[in-house]
């Protein structure tokens, strides 16, 4: 008997979904040796499909994305019941990601920008979604937009986390090779590596012993030196705050970190800990050339804390 795993996706934009088809033919051995019973977004099963698995009998959930509906918190409750392990697949479910910026909005904001404000849509009577509809003895029924933002950890107990946005196929392929081997680390841990990327960064080499940063640019703004440390550009860089892992990807395509792959462990806040890093370094102690200088950073929240805010903000206490 192989052991049956499932995947999900909730709150996302697809790209961890794609990450497990860009194992290309490294997945013919994987598929290989498990047996998914459960993908709704490659091949055609069902949430009856599931529900009639027995509790426990799947070696494995692996569920991408951040909470935001009913049904996505429905549907992970029922995969928790129905899985030993489960695994909180990219910044989204760990983090709670790109999605969770809408945090900083309350849910009538959202729904007022999208069905009224937006210039493309017309809706002059401002008629927002319901849950419920009723229409000549036909009941319809939609999943509740919920308040606010959360993770997966928020909602139900998770076992191991990969972190990224999407995580490398590397990463992914090493995580299913490690529950088949029996070999995973201890419940609570993320599969990868628990130190800075600057200690993986190509141009390490190139970072200066004191840096001193006393402008921030914008990638589209200014050449970027393919062979220098961004930092000593002045591109804001997050691989000081961020996990590795990710083999440095953005760097090798001339982009900035931007913190995808989330804080290390000894780190609660990642926001926190990439701003006063970056603080240490700025070249000023005057009230007026500070503020000067951060204008190079225009969306401080979208910047910081772009992977991590629902792990901050509504935190809840996990409830199998």
């Amino acid at each position: 008997m192989k052991p049956k795993v499932a995947f999900y996706w909730c709150a996302s934009c697809g790209g961890c979904e794609e990450a497990v088809l860009d194992l290309g033919e490294d997945v013919l051995p994987v598929l290989e040796a498990v047996e998914i019973v459960f993908w709704p977004v490659a091949l055609d099963w069902k949430r009856e499909d599931v529900e009639a698995l027995p509790d426990g009998s799947l070696a494995a959930a692996f569920i991408n994305g951040a909470i935001r509906t009913s049904e996505q918190e429905e549907m992970v409750r029922l995969l928790r019941r129905k899985a030993q392990l489960v695994f909180a697949v990219g910044a989204c479910a760990q983090l709670g990601g790109i999605p969770g910026l809408a945090n900083l909005f309350d849910r009538e904001e959202i729904l007022e920008q999208v069905y009224v404000r937006v210039p493309s849509v017309v809706n002059p009577e401002g008629i927002k979604p319901s849950c419920r509809w009723s229409d000549g003895g036909r009941q319809l029924e939609l999943p509740e937009f919920w308040e606010g933002v959360r993770t997966l950890a928020q909602v139900v107990e998770v076992d191991y986390a990969l972190p990224g946005c999407p995580p490398t196929p590397a990463l992914l392929a090493d995580a299913v090779q490690r529950l088949l081997n029996g070999t995973l680390p201890e419940r609570g841990s993320v599969l990868a590596p628990d130190h800075a990327l600057c200690q993986d960064c190509p141009r390490q080499a190139s970072k200066p012993d004191s840096l001193v940063v006393r402008e921030f640019k914008r990638p589209h703004q200014a050449w970027i030196d393919p062979e220098r440390c961004m930092l000593a550009q002045g591109f804001l860089c997050l691989g000081p705050a961020t996990r590795s892992g990710c083999g440095a990807r953005c760097i090798h395509g001339n982009m900035p970190c931007t913190g995808c792959f989330g804080p290390t462990g000894r780190v609660r806040d990642f926001g926190a800990k990439a701003l006063s890093g970056l603080a240490s370094i700025v070249a000023s102690q005057d009230e007026k050339e500070l503020e000067n200088i951060f204008r190079g950073i225009p969306d401080p929240a979208g910047t910081f804390y772009r992977y991590s805010l629902p792990s901050l903000i509504g935190s809840r206490k996990a409830q199998s």
